[in-house]
């Protein structure tokens, strides 16, 4: 049986009980505002550095959740990149495709983005009636040799394949309620034009998106989602706009903007290793549009950053080559990257990704 007191009550030890009452109400209070306390989860759905495949490992991709304990820090889930496997990756943490609210491309290059086919025809073939899935993406972009790099052309062309093989045609046959367009009609695109400054590209409650230009491929952007919880950049390929040396950095100066006072920079990695001067035969165009880990460690270093979260390894910890390209010295371990970092000034915390590592803001 439940007795309620009634604070105030005049009896002779009134005092304690009023005492004991307001102990109980306080303590009360903060376990109720500890339990619905802000977090974000920043998951890498996968780490692997370009095309090749090394062990399993997914393409590229960064889920930002934010929310409190109460949810789980789930209520908002944010995709950033979508390479092989992404749909993998998710379900391995229970995460539903259909409960993304969006997805943002740092650039259209296959390896960040051939695994958001798989995950928009899951979406289409058991959520066809929405709700849509926001695409955030930069407007097309003509590079220098005269062809466009659209993420309005392939949202609209995402289901081109299963459309022509007569694939979608009998799914259609079998449940014609679905979308009659394909996985394209549940995309809600909203591109941005590129921006030397940040701009907020998307919100929802506490969580704004934002972007500035990058430079990797022409319409390349990096991300910043900010929340209650914490700050997190996303930066994806991005490298210095002085596409070979003389130069300060292989880091963007763009990014380092967007970046300062962050809690966490998540960023494409290229050892040093790999470098014109080490003979790994690696081309030095591609080594060089890449940032290396000891400069995004001095940038983690300038910007501020508590956390320094290495993702699409060049090479893959443990591989012999970066796919035909020969490591020297032999494979690199963690430790080989997080000296690298280190030797750019960095004292924070530096996780060398591997698919699915999680880190929490605040730290449980």
């Amino acid at each position: 049986m439940m007795t309620f007191l009634k604070i105030g009550t005049k009896t002779r030890s009134g005092m304690k009980l009023l005492a004991g009452t307001s102990i109980m109400a306080a303590s009360l209070l903060m376990a109720t505002t500890a339990f619905a306390a802000p977090c974000m989860k920043i998951t890498l759905t996968g780490t692997q550095g370009g095309p090749p495949v090394f062990k399993g490992q997914a393409g590229a991709g960064t889920l930002v959740q934010y929310g409190s304990d109460e949810n789980k820090c789930g209520a908002v889930k944010l995709q950033f990149d979508a390479g092989r496997g992404t749909t993998q990756s998710l379900s391995k943490i229970g995460v539903p495709v259909g409960k993304l609210n969006a997805i943002f491309l740092t650039h259209m290059h296959s390896d960040h983005t051939e695994g958001l086919t798989e995950l928009m025809q899951l979406r289409w073939h058991f959520l066809s009636k929405g709700p849509k899935v926001d695409f955030v993406v930069s407007e097309d972009a003509k590079s220098p040799r005269g062809h466009v790099l659209s993420g309005r052309n392939f949202a609209k062309h995402i289901g081109d394949a299963l459309i022509h093989s007569g694939e979608m045609a009998q799914r259609l046959a079998e449940n014609p309620k679905r979308a009659p367009g394909g996985p394209a009609d549940l995309i809600n695109v909203m591109a941005f034009p590129p921006a030397s400054e940040p701009t907020v590209v998307w919100s929802s409650g506490d969580v704004k998106v934002s972007a500035i230009n990058s430079r990797h491929i022409p319409g390349h952007a990096s991300y910043r989602v900010d929340t209650p919880a914490g700050s997190v950049v996303i930066g994806g390929d991005a490298g210095n706009d002085k596409p070979k040396p003389p130069r300060s950095s292989s880091t963007s100066e763009q990014v380092e903007k967007l970046a300062n006072g962050a809690d966490v920079i998540v960023h494409s990695t290229i050892h040093p290793v790999m470098g014109p001067d080490k003979d790994s035969g690696f081309p030095p165009p591609i080594y060089f549009r890449q940032s290396t880990a000891t400069d995004l460690g001095a940038m983690a270093k300038r910007a501020g950053a508590k956390h320094l979260m290495l993702t699409h390894l060049i090479p893959p910890m443990g591989a012999p080559r970066q796919g035909p390209y020969p490591i020297p010295g032999g494979a690199l371990s963690e430790a080989s990257y997080k000296d690298a970092v280190t030797d750019g000034g960095f004292g924070g915390n530096t996780v060398v990704g591997q698919d699915l590592v999680t880190l929490q803001l605040p730290a449980k």
